[in-house]
């Protein structure tokens, strides 16, 4: 591998978001490392700067640890960036919000160990590859973490809370490090996560449509660039301004 080549580490590829930022690290000639419970895409194994997939549930410890060491064995050598986007908001059968009263404990410890505690965990496992690259970390909220969310559950909302507040503890301590730390806050975008009512949400967006997985991978790739590089315990809203209502 090139020194001068970058490369990124992105988890929750398969899809969405992920995927859409796996194409815009691609078509700026990065080299790129991914993770997801799923396989990629066919379509996508054929794309020469997505050198390696590793299929794991960082959900499970174990495969938590794996990941963690093969990455590691893969890099050899600086990372430059670390993209924290594999997360999980469960659903109830019926469809039904899952709130504070009405959803199962141990579904809150699966949530934030994904969503929060995951984020973490690899931000220090890789902490000396993103020294060496002077990297940059991205970690994906949400707008949930901010306000009531009509479709989001109670657990996914402050989980994603909590990783906001992550990010300005971390922007402070990698700081040392010469490594960024920024956070995406999406809104509704059309990925498989999207409930079939969100339509409903569109008055409440100035920008009256909903947001690609495009929108989102494009400011995660400016965090990740040289044009953001005096910029670090940001979180950037992608909603079309929802946030504002």
């Amino acid at each position: 591998m090139s020194a001068e080549r970058k490369v990124l580490l992105l988890t929750g590829a398969s899809r969405g978001i992920g995927h859409a930022t796996v194409k815009r690290f691609s078509d700026a000639a990065w080299r790129i490392i991914t993770c997801s419970r799923e396989a990629v895409p066919e379509e996508c194994k054929r794309d020469p700067n997505w050198t390696h997939h590793i299929t794991a549930d960082l959900g499970n410890p174990e495969d938590l640890d794996r990941f963690i060491a093969e990455a590691c064995a893969l890099l050899d050598g600086p990372l430059h960036a670390l993209v924290n986007n594999a997360g999980v908001s469960p659903k109830s059968p019926t469809k039904e919000r899952l709130e504070c009263l009405n959803s199962d404990l141990e579904a809150w410890h699966a949530v934030f160990h994904l969503n929060f505690f995951v984020p973490l965990i690899l931000a220090r496992a890789f902490s000396a590859a993103l020294q060496k690259g002077k990297g940059a970390i991205v970690n994906v909220t949400s707008i949930a973490g901010h306000v009531v969310h009509p479709f989001a559950g109670s657990a996914y909302a402050t989980s994603k809370a909590a990783l906001s507040a992550l990010t300005r503890e971390m922007a402070a301590e990698f700081a040392r490090l010469g490594v960024r730390v920024n956070a995406v806050a999406p809104g509704e975008i059309k990925t498989a996560m999207l409930s079939p009512e969100t339509t409903s949400l569109l008055p409440r967006i100035p920008l009256h449509r909903l947001g690609d997985p495009e929108d989102v991978a494009g400011t995660i790739f400016f965090l990740c660039s040289e044009d953001a590089a005096y910029v670090t315990a940001t979180e950037i809203f992608v909603n079309g301004g929802q946030h504002i209502y």
